[in-house]
């Protein structure tokens, strides 16, 4: 019998819990030009992810002269698009696959991102604080969770935020909203001007909040899978360990990970 993969359980738990919170899922291309991976994010020419041992670059032939393309690095490209082609105000989600130069126990070349983009005229960190804490209680399905907002630099958002949550490892068991240890699980703020401006939107106008997290890791964390690389490996007998039930869809009133 064929089971759901953990990464595809978690995009679908991820697009009921934001979906009942207005948010819509958007998508785009896997490979992307520097523009929509880079300059319209704000990202200068001189930052380390766009150097050759960061980034996917697609080959080129003498003479080619169209502009340079990446393997994208984030589902960041996607939110510029859907500005640019839903104008505002927004609220998506824009889960898939992204790439970058890491191989070790904990990173893979190739993962799963989701990251998520609100515009309006009357938005505030208030609102990503909201937003984020009940993402964290229905996913971890948890009553309450705590968590700490840390000042950080991102060139897409100003001002940024790396977001810790409260937790305990009592007996090397993860527990979610308890005890006395923090874990970082995402990165946030509030989108940079010049990001909206480069997807043609007034910042004189609307503002927003966006926010970015691995869906690897979070499945990881949520059903206590101790190798990323399991993911890809392809092994039966871990697929059917892992696995969930494949008409079994989740929801937030039935439950998420029945």
């Amino acid at each position: 019998m064929g089971t759901i993969h953990p990464v595809s359980q978690v995009m679908e738990e991820l697009t009921a819990i934001f979906g009942d919170m207005g948010f819509a899922v958007a998508e785009g291309p896997q490979v992307e030009s520097d523009w929509y991976n880079f300059d319209a994010l704000n990202i200068p020419p001189e930052h380390p992810a766009r150097q050759e041992h960061d980034t996917f670059f697609m080959h080129r032939a003498e003479g080619d002269d169209r502009p340079p393309h990446v393997l994208r690095t984030h589902t960041s490209p996607v939110q510029i698009r859907a500005m640019m082609e839903r104008g505002t105000p927004l609220r998506v989600i824009a889960p898939g696959r992204v790439y970058r130069m890491d191989m070790d126990q904990t990173h893979t070349p190739m993962f799963h991102q989701v990251e998520g983009i609100a515009i309006d005229r009357d938005i505030s960190m208030a609102n990503l604080k909201w937003v984020l804490e009940e993402f964290c209680r229905a996913f971890f399905e948890v009553p309450s969770v705590e968590l700490r907002f840390r000042a950080s630099h991102f060139p897409f958002t100003e001002p940024s935020a790396e977001v810790d949550i409260r937790c305990s490892w009592e007996g090397g068991q993860l527990k979610i909203g308890e005890g006395d240890k923090w874990m970082e699980i995402l990165g946030s703020g509030m989108v940079h001007p010049k990001v909206l401006a480069a997807a043609g939107v007034n910042p004189d106008e609307w503002q927003g909040f966006a926010f970015g997290m691995g869906i690897d890791r979070l499945a990881m964390l949520k059903y206590g899978i101790p190798d990323l690389r399991a993911f890809f490996e392809s092994d039966l007998r871990w697929l059917r360990h892992y696995g969930f039930a494949a008409l079994d869809m989740p929801d937030l009133p039935g439950g998420l990970s029945r």
